[in-house]
């Protein structure tokens, strides 16, 4: 008698592992990494490595506290501690003592996903978490203030102090936010130059160029960011009296970039269908933007965490059709045709009398 096998779902697997979208997102990153660093230097580097360091350490001494094998450690090495690390360091102000990084990485992943079972099993994003983990435990060290340099005919107004130096400041979005006028230009929000923020999101063009690459690698579809930042200004615009010329501030300011297209996107902790995925855009928008609107801050990542718990409930009304079952169009259709058929068959009746 034959052994039959029955193995948990899904059946029907394809050749993109966890490992190689995990690289593709690396890969994106680069260039945010990359200008982040030339921005801002040394102190950027410092906390890229101590964050990505935490974060890989804090996995592998998890899984040996388990008493799990080194060699099954090492297989099932995917590099999401990698990306994790990352994009929290990228998410964090340059001058950040290096001990917010190291706790904000171990935070994000013992508690957030080792804890939660690892990999696929953690219901809101590790990173998110742990940039809201630095920013309320070390608020007091979380104001960003830096300014990048200026590039070439890009002359950015910034205030310098005696010696000649530049001073920190506000970023561009809290000013804006607080009813103050920009101090740059929109193409320095584009380019990040002569403007204050955290290392990885000062670039929207570094950021759109991981963005693009991600696409084409079919990582992530392109609709998903384009509507969070869309209705992000869309709201900006209602609540500044329908004024347009606070749209385009308002996506260039800040973390939506960076939010938009590497975090909000995360398999696990997005919806499973694409309906739900672009209600779930929506919704981020409306929540950035009322919020932004209401405390004057920067809540990307307070928004994607608050909108990370409701994905179960989005989850649950917004269902994937069922294999081999007819489409809502074909239903529609189907209806429309026995509708029709009854009329016609009425029609006949009446006219056979």
């Amino acid at each position: 008698m034959e052994k039959v096998l029955v193995s948990d779902s899904p059946h029907i697997r394809g050749k993109r592992t966890t490992r190689g979208i995990m690289l593709d997102v690396l890969v994106a990153l680069l260039p945010a990494t990359v200008m982040g660093c030339v921005y801002f230097g040394s102190a950027a580097i410092v906390n890229i490595v101590v964050s990505i360091a935490a974060a890989v350490i804090s996995e592998l001494a998890f899984r040996l506290i388990k008493r799990e094998n080194i060699k099954n450690i090492l297989r099932d090495f995917d590099f999401t501690s990698v990306v994790t690390g990352l994009l929290l360091s990228l998410s964090l102000p340059p001058q950040t003592p290096w001990y917010v990084p190291l706790l904000s990485a171990i935070f994000a992943i013992v508690a957030v996903k080792m804890l939660f079972g690892g990999t696929g099993k953690n219901i809101v994003n590790p990173a998110i978490t742990g940039r809201v983990f630095a920013f309320i435990a070390f608020q007091s060290v979380m104001v960003s203030g830096w300014l990048a340099p200026s590039i070439g005919a890009i002359s950015p107004v910034v205030t310098t102090g005696a010696s000649g130096t530049v001073s920190t400041g506000a970023t561009e979005l809290t000013s804006m936010l607080g009813g103050g006028e920009l101090s740059v230009s929109l193409l320095d929000l584009f380019l990040g130059t002569g403007v204050a923020g955290s290392i990885g999101e000062t670039c929207k063009l570094a950021l759109l160029l991981g963005g693009v690459y991600l696409v084409v690698r079919k990582v992530i579809k392109w609709e998903y960011p384009v509507i969070y930042i869309a209705v992000t200004g869309l709201m900006a615009v209602f609540t500044n009296g329908c004024d347009f010329s606070y749209f385009l501030p308002s996506i260039l300011s800040g973390g939506l970039f960076l939010g938009a297209i590497f975090m909000a996107t995360d398999y696990v902790t997005s919806p499973h269908t694409r309906l739900g995925n672009w209600i779930y855009m929506a919704a981020l928008g409306v929540v950035t933007g009322a919020l932004r609107a209401a405390t004057g801050i920067e809540v990307v990542s307070f928004a994607i965490l608050l909108m990370n718990l409701l994905v179960p409930l989005i989850n649950a009304y917004v269902r994937p059709r069922i294999f081999g079952a007819p489409s809502f169009a074909a239903r529609i259709k189907t209806k429309i045709d026995e509708a029709k058929r009854k009329r016609a068959a009425k029609a006949d009746k009446e006219e056979a009398k």
